[in-house]
């Protein structure tokens, strides 16, 4: 059996695809397997070069740019298979992104046990792509509107939008209970932990920490980051809400939590909800002829201004079918 080659010396010239990005964070994609305190060791040894010249981790490289990587053995790749091609429905696409409606039951990447999500099957999908990031995330759970930058020009631009709450995210939500329609704002701050399992969750805490990133005080009292959900009320079904919901901030499982923090869960939600009337609802028993099995969030608009053009994009998504037969039957028993 041949010895495996020695790792050589190699010479990166930043395409489009790379451009704008930091050093650290392009060698750490480019090497995988590298733990990243081998790729700092390297680049403060002075070892990996940019223009011949040395760089710190935070240099941006701009297009054209050659960046010498010193022999580094990457791990071997494993035997694990390779993410499925696959195509979503578009509902927007141009030059700099692509909209997707991303449907519920699908991650959006790969990880914590999923072996690949839309951002994998999508480059599968388009081979021929320079460049494919996703601008944010949306939770497996939920279906709707998700923004993939097809440029890194596009995918800082929209992700600085994101950060400075320049963006319009609204989601549809099926809640239990009837909604107080004079309950229209949430600014309950968020505490995020993990579980002795290792499971990601989130609390509502009634302090916030001044500096809004502190998870703590050190008396030990739990603080979160300050949280802001807008709630109206779409349509009152018997026994049930729907919701329109925009989010101010951008926290993980934010609307989940707030919502039930009020009283009122998501109809499905296996994380917050109400475990039992879910299994009911998967069963065909809540709603006698009309089996529900996943969660009623999906992310239905999405106003943002174009990251090339400056034109303001208000795109929108659809109820998906087994949510809108959920409405009609629940609307049929009044």
């Amino acid at each position: 059996m041949a010895e495996p080659k020695a790792p050589a010396v190699r010479r990166v010239v930043i395409d489009e695809g790379s451009e704008g990005q930091r050093l650290d964070n392009f060698l750490v994609k480019l090497l995988k397997g590298v733990p990243k305190a081998h790729v700092y060791r390297v680049i403060r040894s002075g070892e990996v070069r940019v223009n011949k010249g040395r760089a710190d981790a935070d240099t941006r490289l701009e297009l054209g740019d050659e960046v010498r990587v010193p022999p580094v053995r990457v791990a071997e790749r494993t035997d694990a298979p390779a993410a499925p091609a696959r195509e979503f429905a578009v509902v927007h696409e141009d030059d700099f992104l692509l909209a997707i409606d991303k449907p519920a039951g699908v991650a959006v990447h790969g990880g914590s046990g999923v072996s690949s999500g839309v951002i994998e099957q999508l480059r599968q999908a388009r081979p021929g792509a320079k460049f494919l990031e996703l601008v944010h995330r949306l939770d497996k759970e939920t279906s709707g509107l998700l923004l993939i930058a097809k440029k890194r020009s596009a995918l800082v631009a929209l992700q600085d939008q994101l950060r400075a709450r320049e963006t319009g995210k609204t989601y549809a939500a099926l809640v239990i209970g009837t909604w107080p329609a004079r309950r229209k704002v949430i600014d309950v701050a968020l505490h995020k932990f993990l579980t002795g399992d290792g499971e990601r969750r989130v609390q509502a805490v009634l302090r916030r920490a001044q500096d809004d990133l502190s998870p703590s005080t050190g008396s030990g009292q739990v603080q979160g980051r300050r949280s802001i959900t807008l709630v109206r009320v779409e349509r009152a079904l018997p026994g049930y809400s729907l919701l329109d919901v925009t989010i101010k901030t951008g926290r993980t499982h934010q609307i989940r939590v707030h919502l039930t923090h009020e009283g009122h869960a998501i109809v499905g939600d296996d994380k917050y909800g109400d475990f039992a009337l879910n299994k009911a609802f998967a069963r065909g028993d809540a709603v006698p002829g009309c089996r529900f099995d996943r969660m009623f969030l999906h992310a239905r608009r999405l106003r943002f201004t174009h990251p090339a053009s400056g034109e303001v994009l208000e795109l929108e998504a659809p109820l998906p079918a087994e949510c809108e037969a959920l409405i009609q039957a629940l609307a049929a028993r009044a």
